[in-house]
């Protein structure tokens, strides 16, 4: 946790002899000593110093934690609420009001031990993060294993996650197959099936590398039913977990736009007030009342004007809608974000890997003339199988589910023409794949029409194409494709449900295939052939037409246009430092169902938000002229206050519970 609310944790320490809850056992033990003391004095006979003495008593248990901070406030040069209740109290005593000034230290206490109390509640969602990581990890030397600690982790150790454990650090598994719970870190509900890296010598430590879903694993997750060999890539400080720690313990510095507007009006609020209280000390001079009266008066004034609720109605709703948003995988980094999310106008999505897998697919399979599709595919398959270039293993895996076992002949000597395409020897023929450029402009050789046309209807539905040909022979078109997320059409249509007017997407892909994926999934706006600056003008642009715009990318090439936007979205930002760096939300999972979650959330909390705020001014704006013209003394005025307190605290809670 940072210095700040060390700090802050130091002075509003709650803690003693009773341990942790000290403040709310002095605060009965107050209330029982304020109760007998007045039930005593009731009694005819009884005698008066008895009475007194258990308002002494309760003065001090009622008393202890509000002087102990107002002590601490008062000596950096400051004063807080517990020193104005405290001056009341003790203005209560000199007037002879002892049974008063016990109620309000008595009330004031235990409101501030239920506020302490619920508030940790809240809290306690996100330090539970820390402890969801094991303390200890079994290290693989050779044949020896041996436990440590897992700050004593490092890089390239090879650990033993057990069935059903655990996992000790961020890694890549080496060894074993097994399906892992990533819910304490993404959020995601189902678990995820992983497997060994191909290739264990492959420097992660470099920006350039990083691992996929299925071979990546993280500190906190819960193996299943079968042991993993995982090879540590981050130090325990390092991992995604502890940034997350990190990052959720600094939202509460970061104010959103409201807290900030009532930091503003306590400043001008305050002052007011104590000139108020310092004029009623004086209205006797000017009515026909003892100074007594007077005083009562702006002491009640006093505890009627100090804006606990208004202090406390902002930073319980967003602590509290921070944590249930942590909980569910999604890193909302303060106040700020977690406000402007829910008055969002328009989206802009990046599209590969967002609202696409990321990961070209063989969607089309076109013989031409006498040729077979199964003889189109095993051409392109040979050849296809010796180069490592993303299509073509796009092709290669969609060739062998389609073709099944048949048995293929190897290609040989493959040759490459960059941007054109790829040659290679098949069958003691030539094999040419890839475009029209590859043909028209490198061998000379125009298309047959129809083969023209059938090009022309793959590119147009938003494929990329690629013609094979055997030595003299057209053979056919395949066509691949990144294809959308299943989910994203339907979140798409969620999203316009709650009132997004605009869902735009940008991509560096041609404006025909950005075209074919928005009206798939039911985009209002494609923007094609943009580059990472190109995305930057584009968020400049829509900032100009809509009130508040959000970029939603993987964090990586999509940083710059984040930055610009309102608010920053980073998909699938669990492993990614730079997506938890840069964005002003993060989805742990690649999950683009948590976004309306997010957003509803986000409205929620702006919805209590401003509830609270109604409650502490409203209760306030009435208090103030009830206690100036005595239809209300201390008495009330520190229940009602109080109450007013624990309502918009308890209210912030409700947040905890919003439903996914």
């Amino acid at each position: 946790m940072n210095t700040q609310n060390e700090n802050e944790d130091q002075k509003h320490d709650h803690g003693g002899i009773f341990g942790p809850n000290t403040e709310l056992i002095f605060s009965i033990i107050s209330g029982v000593l304020l109760v007998t003391g007045f039930v005593l004095s009731l009694i005819n006979g009884f005698p008066d110093g008895i009475s007194f003495l258990l308002y002494i008593g309760a003065y001090f248990f009622g008393g202890y934690f509000t002087a102990k901070e107002a002590i601490v406030t008062v000596s950096k040069g400051g004063f807080e609420i517990d020193f104005l209740m405290l001056l009341a109290a003790i203005g209560a005593a000199i007037l002879g009001e002892w049974a008063e000034g016990a109620l309000l230290l008595f009330l004031f206490s235990l409101g501030h031990a239920l506020e302490h109390f619920a508030l940790n509640k809240a809290r306690k969602s996100i330090a539970a993060l820390a402890e969801i990581a094991p303390k200890t990890a079994v290290v693989r030397k050779g044949n020896q294993q041996k436990e440590v600690p897992v700050e004593k982790l490092q890089v390239d150790d090879i650990i033993i996650i057990k069935p059903n454990s655990k996992i000790s650090a961020d890694g890549v598994v080496v060894k074993g197959t097994s399906s892992v719970n990533q819910a304490p870190i993404t959020g995601e509900s189902v678990p995820v099936d992983k497997r060994p890296i191909e290739d264990e010598t492959i420097d992660f430590q470099d920006e350039k590398n990083s691992p996929s879903s299925e071979n990546r694993v993280f500190a906190g997750t819960i193996n299943g039913s079968s042991v993993l060999e995982v090879k540590v890539i981050k130090e325990a400080s390092d991992s995604t977990l502890a940034r997350l720690i990190k990052l959720v313990n600094e939202t509460e510095e970061q104010k959103s736009p409201t807290q900030q507007f009532t930091d503003r009006f306590e400043k001008f609020f305050v002052p007011s007030v104590l000139v108020l209280v310092v004029v009623l000390l004086f209205a006797f001079l000017v009515i026909d009342e003892s100074f007594s009266d007077s005083f009562y008066r702006a002491m009640a004034v006093l505890v009627a004007a100090s804006p606990c609720a208004l202090a406390i109605s902002t930073p319980s709703a967003v602590l509290s809608g921070v944590a249930r948003a942590a909980r569910a995988g999604v890193l909302v980094k303060g106040g700020s974000p977690l406000e402007d999310l829910g008055d969002l106008t328009a989206l802009a999505f990046d599209k590969t890997g967002t609202l696409t897998e990321g990961k070209p697919k063989l969607t089309e399979v076109l013989p031409y003339g006498n040729t077979t599709s199964d003889e189109l595919l095993a051409s392109a398959f040979a050849v296809e199988k010796l180069s490592d270039h993303p299509l073509a293993r796009a092709v290669v895996a969609g060739a062998e589910e389609r073709l099944g076992n048949k048995k293929i002949e190897e290609a040989d000597t493959l040759k490459s023409v960059t941007g054109r395409g790829i040659k290679a020897n098949w069958m003691g023929e030539e094999v040419f794949i890839g475009n029209k450029g590859l043909f028209e402009e490198e061998l000379g050789v125009s298309l047959p029409t129809e083969l023209a046309n059938i090009l022309e209807k793959v590119e147009t539905s938003g494929n990329t194409a690629m013609i094979v040909k055997k030595s003299s022979e057209f053979l056919g078109i395949i066509g691949l494709m990144d294809t959308p997320k299943k989910e994203a059409k339907s979140v798409i249509s969620s999203l316009k449900q709650i009132g997004i007017k605009r869902v735009i997407m940008l991509t560096g892909d041609n404006q025909r295939v950005a075209n074919s994926v928005a009206s798939e999934i039911g985009i209002t706006d494609a923007w094609g052939g943009l580059l990472p600056e190109d995305k930057v003008d584009a968020i400049n642009k829509l900032k100009q037409q809509e009130n508040k715009v959000a970029m939603v990318g993987d964090g990586v090439n999509d940083a710059p246009a984040m930055t610009k936007s309102t608010v920053g979205i980073a998909m699938g930002a669990a492993g990614s430092d730079v997506a938890l760096e840069t964005a002003d939300i993060a989805l742990m999972a690649d999950n683009l169902t948590d976004l309306p979650f997010a957003i509803g959330l986000s409205r929620k909390s702006k919805s209590i938000i401003k509830q609270n705020l109604w409650v502490s001014l409203g209760v306030t704006a009435l208090l103030i002229p009830a206690t100036i013209f005595n239809f209300a003394g201390i008495g009330i005025a520190v229940l009602i206050h109080e109450g007013s307190t624990l309502l918009v605290v308890f209210n912030a809670l409700r947040l905890l519970a919003y439903d996914k």
